[in-house]
């Protein structure tokens, strides 16, 4: 008999407790041991329940959600699915969430949380599966030392604008993604990222991208022309982002079409569209950290093109699903960890 993976609810709200509650025990393979309505009595199940899995809300008494997370991934490392509100405030206090090692969160509706929640049942449940397989590691007590950029040297001199970079992630990306952007110059060709995000937290994850790196970041819009130095966020939720290529230049187009792997943006349908543009030697193709498959026929389709192609290794994954799958596939040429996957950028850039 399959082994239940052992969940524990930590919320303010008694409603939130219970939906939540009721929503998990539902799935065979999961099991709440325990419901918490703050930090404190948390701590203390923790200790006694040792559940496999941790869902936590942002705002609660006693201890704020961010406070007790950093705590807890410095003495007691568990895979942590957020609670976060659809706000402006709420996705930010999310990604600083995932800075700190949240595997991922679940987005509470504002209004209706009752249906609202139910709707989101499997998706609840497939967080909470994927965050059991994670590979969290345990946070240090001092900040953690941001990566430094590479020197402006580091891009050879002369015209980037044929050049593009493509990257693709799910669980665990976010924080990759930061760690690569933040070490490329500003003379880097421009780079296209589907991320798998809802609706709402793209635009702040790129406001926060931008303020950290030298290049820009922006949330993708449809039809703008793709400029090198600048970074491109498929927006979360109703829309593919695929590139369009005319009289050599390059476009963003968003297509509100179906979802794609359960997923819409779709790290396929960017990479395919890559792969359709025949760029070949002009591209670089990057999958990182994620859950499932996503990507994988993609990269394939990309690395037939002639697209020279990196995957994230599984010892710096999160979860080694998509780059697994793409290196199953025969899509990659080079497998590295998420350390030097800048640097490697950089040379590849120069190289081609």
């Amino acid at each position: 008999m399959q082994k239940k993976i052992r969940v524990l609810v930590v919320d303010d709200s008694a409603l939130i407790r219970h939906l939540l509650t009721d929503i998990i025990n539902r799935y065979p393979d999961l099991e709440v041991v325990g419901a918490a309505s703050d930090p404190l009595i948390a701590r203390e199940m923790i200790r006694t329940l040792n559940p496999d899995v941790l869902t936590l809300d942002v705002e609660m008494p006693k201890m704020d959600g961010l406070e007790f997370l950093e705590r807890l991934m410095r003495l007691r490392p568990m895979p942590v699915v957020m609670i976060s509100t659809l706000t402006a405030r709420g996705s930010e206090v999310t990604l600083r969430a995932l800075e700190l090692g949240a595997v991922d969160f679940i987005s509470k509706p504002r209004v209706d949380v009752q249906h609202g929640l139910a709707e989101y049942a499997n998706l609840i449940a497939e967080k909470i599966r994927t965050a059991a397989v994670a590979r969290i590691k345990r946070q240090p007590a001092a900040p953690l030392q941001q990566p430094r950029a590479l020197p402006s040297s580091g891009i050879r001199s002369g015209s980037t604008a044929e050049k593009l970079i493509v990257i693709g992630a799910s669980t665990g990306g976010v924080e990759a993604i930061r760690h690569i952007l933040m070490q490329l110059p500003a003379s880097s060709p421009a780079i296209l990222i589907t991320q798998h995000m809802p609706e709402g937290f793209t635009h702040s994850f790129a406001n926060r991208l931008d303020g950290l790196c030298q290049i820009s970041v922006k949330e993708a819009r449809h039809g703008e022309q793709i400029l090198p130095g600048c970074a491109y966020i498929a927006p979360g939720g109703a829309n593919h982002m695929l590139l369009r290529t005319s009289a050599s230049r390059y476009f963003i187009d968003l297509q509100p079409s179906e979802p794609v792997n359960r997923h819409r943006p779709s790290v396929d349908v960017l990479f395919r569209s890559v792969a359709a543009s025949k760029l070949g030697k002009c591209t670089l193709g990057v999958i990182l950290t994620g859950m499932g498959k996503d990507g994988a026929l993609g990269m394939r389709e990309m690395h037939d093109a002639g697209v020279y192609t990196l995957a994230q290794d599984e010892a710096s994954c999160v979860v080694y699903g998509m780059p697994k799958e793409a290196v199953t596939a025969g899509g990659v040429d080079e497998v590295l960890p998420l350390e030097d996957m800048a640097q490697r950028i950089v040379s590849l850039v120069n190289a081609r």
